[in-house]
């Protein structure tokens, strides 16, 4: 049966996840699973979880835990990548600089500042990574989770041989809440989504075959249906609802992320307010994420029989595929080839795939509605040149990169936006090594 990795496996959240739905497959239950991270403190629990529940299941599936990438690689089939460089610590460091300067991001993982230099961490590892597959289980498939995805697939299509694809849970998880604010049972709902990471676009929404849009145009007139605060997981979904008021599309991921992709909504103070905005890198994030990992560790401990339900992440869905052959649909980030006619060749785009026993088949979508792939391109330009300057080692492209985000651009001038991101190099110098 096949081998499955976690690298970075100590990032508990996702593990259980992942770890949880690929055992709800019958056909999986004899897999391998080989849970690495760097960190033994943060990889133990992880692995006393799944063993505990393979146990309490009675299933026959293998647990292994390593702090080796190599031993973790050897007999790969299926490896995911779920790493963070530098752990809590480093998670915002970067917006919080940006913030100094008036740039005031939602997330900071995906685009501008905060995006551009998480990746700069996670680019040279993830290669590395690559590297070690190359070598030691060259047609295994790498699954990415980790952010930024755009720039991160773009990066491990143009500069490895290995097998990829990048994962979300944007589709999925924007699909029940427009599901949610029609009024009817998510799993009624069809679409057909493509555009780019973090803002992808539903261009066709049906309901047993009827155009979902009127309905979603007319629903969408009573704020209350968005600006509640618990509209998303995020808060009010202010943000999305006027992008699609504007640009006539819905776009997949939360109003707080789509605030800091565009020029519109986070450049001055009283902007927040008016949209519902909030911050969500300050100090109340670490304190979660502690409350959250003394939850994880107590569950371990409980005598509580760990549920056995799939969380919707497509990660396990593509193994099931692939091994069983029996088909899927899922929405994964791969290299443009074509799928896309008005975006950038070689970009990394979102698009519906679908998967069987002979892998993972990215299908043609065409032109996007001229405005959305406008909107498209504006983070593409960013993606294109943070790609290069993190490959090549090179602070300026990584300067234009962000000289060329819409939020930052809206709110610095070229001097500025220079003193920002020296600022961040010298911050993060640890681990930015050799630029030039």
């Amino acid at each position: 049966m096949a081998k499955i990795v976690i690298i970075g496996a100590g990032s508990h959240v996702f593990s259980r996840h992942l770890i949880t739905d690929i055992l709800t497959y019958p056909e999986l239950r004899d897999s391998t699973i080989s849970l690495m991270d760097i960190s033994q403190e943060n990889l133990d629990p992880v692995a006393a979880f799944a063993k505990k529940l393979v146990q309490q299941q009675g299933f026959k599936t293998k647990i292994e835990a390593t702090t080796s990438r190599r031993e973790a690689l050897a007999g790969a089939n299926y490896v995911f990548v779920t790493i963070s460089v530098g752990g809590p610590k480093w998670t915002h460091a970067d917006s919080k600089i940006a913030a100094k300067y008036g740039v005031n991001e939602g997330v900071g993982d995906t685009l501008g500042p905060g995006g551009v230099f998480y990746a700069a961490r996670h680019v040279p590892p993830i290669l590395e990574i690559c590297r070690d597959m190359e070598k030691i289980c060259p047609d295994a498939w790498l699954m990415n989770y980790t952010n930024p995805m755009a720039i991160i697939s773009w990066a491990v299509s143009d500069y490895t041989k290995i097998k990829n694809v990048g994962l979300c849970h944007s589709v999925q998880g924007t699909s029940a809440e427009l599901a949610r604010y029609l009024g009817i049972p998510k799993e009624e709902l069809s679409y057909w989504v493509a555009g780019i990471n973090h803002m992808a676009w539903f261009l066709k929404l049906r309901w047993h075959g009827r155009d979902m849009y009127p309905l979603l145009r007319e629903k969408l007139k009573d704020t209350a249906v968005y600006a509640a605060p618990d509209a998303h997981w995020a808060g009010p979904d202010v943000v999305r609802a006027e992008i699609f008021k504007a640009f006539g599309y819905f776009n997949t991921e939360s109003s707080v992320h789509m605030s800091e992709y565009t020029p519109y909504f986070r450049k001055r103070p009283e902007l927040f307010a008016q949209f519902k905005l909030k911050y969500l890198f300050d100090d109340a994030w670490i304190t979660r994420r502690n409350t959250e990992d003394a939850e994880f560790l107590q569950l371990i401990k409980s005598d509580e029989k760990f549920p056995l339900s799939h969380s919707g992440e497509y990660g396990s869905i593509i193994i099931h595929a692939m091994e069983t052959g029996k088909p899927a649909r899922v929405n994964a980030n791969v290299k443009n080839q074509g799928y896309i006619t008005n975006l950038l060749a070689g970009c990394c785009v979102e698009v519906p795939c679908l998967v069987d026993k002979e892998g993972i088949h990215p299908c043609y979508v065409g032109d996007l509605p001229a405005q959305c792939a406008a909107l498209n391109r504006t983070n593409i330009n960013v993606q294109e040149m943070a790609v290069r300057g993190i490959v090549e080692k090179d602070r300026t492209k990584i300067f234009q990169a962000i000289l060329l985000d819409p939020l930052t651009g809206a709110v610095l001038t070229i001097d500025e936006t220079r003193r920002m991101v020296d600022e961040i190099f010298k911050a993060e110098k640890e681990y930015l090594k050799g630029y030039k």
